[in-house]
């Protein structure tokens, strides 16, 4: 047994010498000097040794042992080492490092928080409503008949029977209207859509803030007065605006606010940025308010236009192009 212990013993430390891996080296151990393996399985027999080698026989294990385990601990330590030095070679300092893409919000919906931002401290509170509407809340609650002539640039995008994708975000304040009574100050974000022909300021998918406000003695001037301050407060202090006649079937009477402009080509112009009015009273009877009682005002202007004068942007195609280098910009 003592011949076996020794031959072991030197069959370890001749194994330990062919060994140039991690991997290999774990087997060795497991082999070795795991709980099942050769030494430790021979060190457990000496007690079974004759009593006259039972000296002799512990004082060998545990040199082989203390020898083995010194030349694995040693074989370890430089393999990871190696290992090291061979991990840092590998490493280029002056190599850019590794871009790391961080995403945002994309600018629409920057400006839409941005603009119920305004409005939130302005006193209004945000009503949603959905996108798939029927011809009520569309058109005739608002005064747009079946036959009437103002349905002809909204009336498109059907899904079936009654049921379309709503031209304006009007519809949400009819919703808000028939649950709510006055006082009313709400603003409703949201997608629209319209037949419109594509170009640097049409689209026929865009996004629509509006706002309603219903109350006794409500008047233009109230109106008017909110939108400078709305314009001003997202805008800045230099902007100029005008108010225009107009038409709309569920306000009378009616208007539109431009801005004054200059693109990033240097041109000058004014563009249109939405519609508003005094809420027409066929409309509060068709949700039930006391047209006697109650008068209100309106407007609904569009995000793209909105952000496309605030950035200089000359084309509203830029917007849903999903070009990084555009968008990157804000």
């Amino acid at each position: 047994m003592l011949e076996q212990l020794e031959k072991i013993g030197k069959d370890a430390i001749t194994a330990l010498k062919n060994i140039t891996d991690t991997a290999a080296l774990e087997e060795f151990r497991i082999k070795y000097l795991g709980r099942k393996g050769q030494i430790t399985q021979m060190l457990s027999q000496v007690g079974h040794l004759p009593a006259e080698q039972r000296r002799e026989g512990g004082q060998l294990a545990n040199r082989v042992k203390k020898e083995v385990s010194e030349a694995f601990e040693q074989l370890k330590k430089n393999l990871l080492q190696s290992q090291q030095g061979e991990s840092k070679e590998l490493v280029d300092v002056t190599l850019p490092g590794t871009t790391i893409n961080i995403g945002k919000t994309h600018v629409i919906t920057q400006t839409i928080n941005e603009l119920l931002e305004i409005f939130g401290r302005m006193g209004f509170s945000v009503a949603y409503g959905p996108e798939v509407e029927d011809e009520w809340h569309n058109f005739i609650a608002l005064n747009i008949g079946p036959e009437h002539p103002a349905r002809d640039p909204f009336d498109a995008f059907y899904v079936g029977g009654n049921t379309l994708l709503r031209s304006h975000t009007s519809p949400v304040q009819i919703r808000v209207m028939e649950q709510t009574k006055p006082p009313i100050r709400v603003v409703a974000p949201g997608r629209v859509y319209r037949p419109d022909t594509v170009d640097a300021t049409h689209m026929y998918m865009f996004h629509q803030i509006e706002a309603l406000v219903v109350d006794e003695d409500i008047s233009m001037v109230d109106m008017k007065t909110t939108i400078d301050q709305f314009i001003h407060a997202y805008y800045g202090p230099e902007i100029k605006w005008r108010l225009r006649p107009s038409f709309f079937p569920f306000t009378e009477p009616s208007g539109e606010v431009d801005v004054f402009w200059v693109n990033k080509q240097g041109k000058e112009d004014w563009m249109e940025v939405g519609g508003c009015g005094m809420v027409d009273p066929n409309v509060f009877d068709a949700v039930g308010i006391d047209s006697e009682k109650y008068t209100g005002w309106a407007f609904g202007f569009g995000v793209e236009r909105l952000a496309m004068r605030k950035y200089g942007i000359n084309d509203i195609r830029l917007l849903f192009e999903n070009d990084l280098r555009f968008l990157k910009q804000f």
